[in-house]
C-alpha cells in the first residue's frame, strides 16, 4: 500500500482514524467540514489553476505546484491541526525529493485566516518521516483497530458518529 498525504495527516491526528481509512472505512464523504474544505480549495485562488497545476505522484496529491520556483502550495481550511498540516507538506516535499525533484519549498495557505506559512524539509525531518512511514505501516497492517480518542478531541471528525454512536 502506498502511503498518501491523507495517511500521513491522519497518523498525526488519530491512529484509529488512520486505521479505519486505510482499511476501507471512509467517512469523509459524509462530512460537512471536508466538503467545506474542498470548496475553499476550489474557490480561494481562482486564477491559480491557470498558472500552476495539481500534481499526483506516488500516492500524494499536491494542491498546486510552481515548477519554476519549486513551490508546493497546500491549502487548508483552518490552522487548528497545523502540526499535522506541516508534516503532511514535509511528506510531499520528501516524496518529490525521492522522485528527483529537489530543493522545493512548501507553503501552507489558510485563505480564511489570510495566513501563509513556509515549510522546509530538513535532514532530521527526513529521518523522522522514514520512522513515521514505518509506524504508519505498522498501524495500518495491525489486525486490531486502535482505541478511540476522548470525545472532546473528536468533535469535528468525519468518523465521530462511527466511533462514538450509542454513547451519552
Amino acid at each position: 500500500m502506498q502511503i498518501t498525504g491523507t495517511h500521513f495527516n491522519y497518523y498525526l491526528i488519530c491512529h484509529r482514524k488512520l486505521w479505519l481509512f486505510a482499511n476501507g472505512i471512509q467517512m469523509e464523504h459524509t462530512s460537512d467540514a471536508v466538503y467545506e474544505g474542498k470548496l475553499i480549495h476550489e474557490t480561494s485562488y481562482d486564477r491559480r489553476s491557470d498558472k500552476y497545476r495539481e500534481i499526483e505522484m506516488d500516492g500524494i496529491k499536491i494542491d498546486y505546484f510552481e515548477p519554476r520556483s519549486r513551490i508546493i502550495h497546500e491549502i487548508k481550511k483552518s490552522d487548528k491541526r497545523s502540526e499535522a498540516h506541516r508534516w503532511q507538506l514535509k511528506y510531499y516535499l520528501y516524496v518529490l525529493e525521492q522522485n528527483g525533484v529537489e530543493e522545493c519549498t512548501g507553503l501552507l495557505e489558510y485563505p480564511r485566516l489570510h495566513k501563509t506559512e513556509e515549510v522546509l524539509l530538513t535532514i532530521p525531518d527526513r529521518d523522522t518521516i522514514r520512522e513515521m512511514i514505518t509506524e504508519i505501516k505498522t498501524i495500518i497492517n495491525n489486525e486490531v483497530c486502535p482505541p478511540k480518542l476522548p470525545k472532546s478531541k473528536c468533535k469535528n471528525c468525519s468518523y465521530f458518529d462511527f466511533c462514538h454512536s450509542g454513547e451519552e
